[in-house]
């Protein structure tokens, strides 16, 4: 009978050679072989989302995201004052379970992505998710609520958590995050963590343009410097709580989104040159200041995050990267649909194949054009956080 006494009684005894001794030899170094196999698989298996490789003497605890509906997990769901939600199909159609969470596209968002190419979590979890366990603080959250942006009266009238207010959520956050790991190891993970900022979408886009509520006091190119001054204190504020490793993406090509094409864009459904504009306007003065902070800041890396052409690059030259609808989302007829208006019991439905479509709903991407723009940011901005 063959078993793992026998083969030790080979190792150690002079057993002669049979037949049968052989066979049996041979077949528990088969075994032996088999294990190491799965446990190789089952590592591979474990580590294949991680595609950031860091330096040898990095760590990146945590990941902790602040700012619009592009990066917010959840945020909003039981906040009932605002529209500004999709806690409900076919909002994360794709995503595990096929569950909505509240998330602003079919799957996953930049805050999963990130997350899980530093091989931290799958998901990065909403800060206000009732779920939320102690443990899920210690390696991030996301912060950010959609409808948000750097001028305060954007999330006013959106209904939302502004940046001000999720500043002292984060400061929440810090104070339970001592009360789990003690105060040594939470200044480790606030200055050795990843902070992202995405905003600026909406100013543009809701607060000046659709609502035309700033016009009167400001033109676009004095606007812009409104956005930029809470933009760069923004960033001084984060440095004073203790943060380090500060990315500040700028601001995307809104008035090529669908619902901005609809709005700006005449009969034929153009890219609002107007709203791009604005944006392109912004991100030169973002770019300057982040790059000034970054100097005078010490022992900071504070890392300007341009995504406006590599998300514009998606619409001009769709093909390229396997997309085939550039000009509306893939929910119900895709020019207008966003959050309450894309919802399961609309006529129109959901297109056949949302890999085929850039845009998810009127307003925000597919996962897999987050999943492009994502990859290619991490491969050219990861390292220098470090």
């Amino acid at each position: 009978m063959c078993g793992h006494n026998m083969f030790r009684q080979r190792q150690w005894s002079h057993v002669p050679v049979t037949t049968s001794n052989a066979i049996c030899i041979f077949l528990s170094y088969i075994n032996i072989f088999f294990l190491l196999f799965l446990c190789i698989v089952s590592n591979t298996t474990e580590t294949a989302a991680t595609t950031v490789k860091l330096p040898g003497n990095v760590s990146v605890p945590a990941v902790i995201i602040f700012g619009d509906s592009i990066v917010d997990t959840g945020n909003n769901n039981n906040n009932f004052k605002t529209l500004a939600r999709c806690n409900f199909l076919p909002y994360g159609k794709d995503l595990k379970g096929g569950m909505p969470t509240g998330r602003f596209s079919n799957g996953k968002v930049p805050s999963d992505l990130i997350v899980e190419a530093f091989g931290i979590k799958e998901l990065l979890p909403a800060y206000l998710d009732p779920t939320l366990q102690p443990e899920d603080l210690l390696t991030g959250v996301v912060i950010a609520a959609g409808g948000a942006g750097y001028d305060p009266l954007t999330a006013q009238l959106a209904g939302v958590a502004s940046l001000s207010d999720q500043l002292k959520q984060f400061q929440e956050y810090v104070e339970k995050l001592k009360g789990i790991a003690g105060e040594e190891r939470t200044n480790f993970i606030i200055a050795n963590c990843l902070i992202f900022v995405v905003a600026g979408s909406n100013d543009i886009s809701n607060t000046y343009f659709l609502s035309g509520a700033r016009k009167l006091e400001y033109d676009v190119p004095s606007y812009t410097d409104f956005m930029l001054n809470y933009a760069s204190q923004y960033v001084k504020d984060l440095y004073g709580l203790g943060a380090r490793r500060i990315g500040v993406l700028n601001a995307p090509p809104i008035g090529c989104v669908p619902s901005q094409r609809t709005i700006g864009g005449g009969v034929l459904r153009e890219c609002d040159d107007k709203q791009n504009q604005a944006s392109q306007l912004f991100n030169f003065k973002l770019s300057a200041e982040m790059d000034g902070l970054n100097k005078i800041l010490p022992n900071s890396r504070v890392v300007y995050i341009e995504i406006y052409n590599p998300l514009l690059d998606l619409i001009i030259n769709p093909t390229k990267y396997g997309f085939e609808v550039v000009n509306k989302g893939c929910c119900g007829s895709g020019i207008i649909e966003v959050t309450k208006l894309c919802n399961q019991f609309q006529p129109a439905g959901t297109c056949s194949d949302d890999s085929k479509y850039v845009f998810w709903d009127s307003y925000h991407p597919t996962e897999s054009a987050y999943k492009i723009i994502v990859q290619q940011m991490l491969d050219k901005y990861a390292n220098r956080f470090f």
